[in-house]
């Protein structure tokens, strides 16, 4: 979402400079508890929603009012730590999973386990809790969550005659290399892996062969290890690219956004992509476009993947957490987070509004996305401090020179785990 975000960045940071986040910028009213509440959405729909349901607490709310402040995908991370060090936080954050280590470890986030309500305690599965645990304490409320799926040109598809995978029997990473092979032709490759940045993608699918990377310690210590489990995603987009050809090399320096064009042309057969793409595929197709949502392919874990959901926390400074979090629990009742869903063409981790029959339907391949929920785990690298560093110094630039042939196997692994470690070392003194 980020990457997909990256369009609005600039007109966001400037209605952040425009609307501040000091509670000086709003009127107060005698006896009114104001709350200011940062939001990062930024699709149209996913706006709208959000800006609705703010209104509507409004006005069943008048001794507490919420203020919607616009942030960006972009800029958040330096924007919250500014604002946080400046004593200035908004009361409510939204942000992602694996943003949150650092705030909550830094002392700047609420710890939510005495203010959280029983309802949405329990209606969110524990695995989603996971990702916004740290110590113990929980600082965030998981509530928007975004499989990779593979977006295909149906049409290809069928020509090829190849075998349709579903959730309940996908391709294995093996058949996905035959297949993408038969769906390389005369100006068409069988994929594009948009990998501008790789690395999440790399981890998360890795775990559904049982790739880790990341190992905690009974001391509580991390270090990198690179298994064999870790090796099916670089393994099989290195083959692809290099071996087999059935993947497009100038793709690996694109971001998702970049493929649609290729993928509507038939110069891409498929495209991994985040869920939420399925909309700027909607958006943008041209007339009688005939596209699939497809499972990503399967290894001995099956179909699982990590995912960093996007999260509501509460800042530690804040005077009025019980007021914030009855806020979150309005905000996220099921009825609110199929809102939200639908706004940012996303799966909801509440287990009510998953259930939701909208949620089901063929069309769009919502029915595919809410299958593959169930087996949506964290992020290998969620609560790991200097994740960050490592992500932008060590593995990008490896992955990316493995990807296109420039290192082998030898170099990526020594620059992921011998390099990595030094970075993870300096943060666990």
């Amino acid at each position: 979402m980020r990457a997909l975000a990256r369009v609005a960045s600039a007109a966001a940071a400037l209605a952040l400079l425009l609307t501040g986040c000091t509670s000086g910028d709003a009127p107060h009213d005698s006896g009114t508890i104001r709350l200011r509440f940062q939001s990062l959405a930024w699709q149209t729909e996913s706006v709208e929603a959000n800006k609705e349901l703010v209104a509507e607490w409004n006005a069943a709310h008048p001794d507490v009012q919420v203020d919607y402040v616009q942030g960006s995908w972009d800029s958040v991370h330096d924007q919250l730590l500014t604002s946080f060090e400046g004593g200035e936080a908004p009361d409510i954050i939204h942000d992602a999973s694996d943003d949150l280590a650092d705030f909550a470890y830094g002392g700047y986030l609420a710890d939510l386990r005495t203010l959280l309500p029983d309802r949405l305690r329990s209606d969110i599965p524990a695995e989603s809790w996971r990702t916004t645990t740290f110590d113990e304490g929980i600082y965030g409320v998981p509530f928007l969550q975004e499989p990779k799926v593979l977006i295909a040109n149906t049409r290809l598809l069928k020509k090829a005659g190849v075998r349709i995978p579903t959730p309940e029997r996908p391709w294995s990473w093996t058949e996905f290399r035959e297949v993408s092979r038969k769906l390389t032709g005369k100006g068409t490759y069988g994929v594009a892996w948009p990998l501008k940045e790789p690395v999440s993608i790399t981890l998360n699918m890795g775990l559904s062969d049982g790739g880790q990377l990341f190992h905690r310690g009974a001391d509580g210590t991390v270090d990198l290890r690179f298994e064999q489990g870790d090796r099916v995603v670089p393994d099989t987009v290195h083959a692809q690219v290099n071996t087999d050809r059935s993947a497009a090399r100038s793709a690996l320096g694109m971001g998702g956004s970049d493929t649609l064009p290729g993928l509507f042309g038939g110069k891409y057969a498929m495209v991994p992509l985040g869920f939420a793409y399925r909309q700027q595929v909607v958006e943008q197709a041209p007339e009688g476009f005939e596209w699939s949502v497809l499972p990503m392919p399967a290894g001995r874990d099956g179909t699982a993947q990590g995912v960093s959901p996007q999260t509501l926390s509460v800042a530690e400074d804040s005077p009025h957490k019980k007021e914030a979090v009855a806020f979150l629990d309005f905000l996220l009742s099921p009825r609110n987070m199929v809102r939200l869903a639908e706004g940012d063409w996303m799966l909801p981790t509440g287990t009510k509004a998953l259930a939701d029959p909208a949620l089901h339907t063929a069309e769009n391949g919502w029915a595919t996305g809410t299958a593959l929920a169930e087996n949506l785990r964290p992020a290998p690298a969620q609560s790991v401090r200097g994740y960050p560093e490592w992500k932008d110094k060590v593995a990008t630039p490896a992955l990316q020179e493995y990807y296109s042939g420039a290192i082998g196997l030898g170099d990526l692994k020594k620059r992921l785990v011998t390099d990595g470690n030094r970075v993870l070392a300096r943060y666990q003194r």
